[in-house]
């Protein structure tokens, strides 16, 4: 999805050069600035997506290194008592 998202952006950037050069209509510069605006918006929705992941996976793992020590030091305290 973010390489369809980055050949959206550099359609968009084409688009609107394409109307600069050619003076083209208001409607066209309009579209591509839009067209550039939304893929880029795609752009940042997917990178936060992706970093939300990540941030998902560690708190994961966090959780289950918390469960490890937790299971350590009962055993610990077991055989402390033993």
């Amino acid at each position: 999805m973010l390489v369809w998202c980055v050949v959206l952006f550099f359609l968009g950037v084409a688009a609107f050069l394409d109307s600069l050069f050619y003076f083209g209509e208001i409607f066209r510069k309009v579209n591509s600035v839009l067209f550039m605006l939304i893929s880029l918006g795609l752009l940042v929705r997917v990178s936060t997506k992706a970093k939300m992941r990540v941030m998902e996976t560690l708190q994961e793992k966090i959780k289950s290194l918390e469960e490890k020590l937790k299971e350590k030091e009962t055993s610990k305290e077991t055989t402390k008592v033993s």
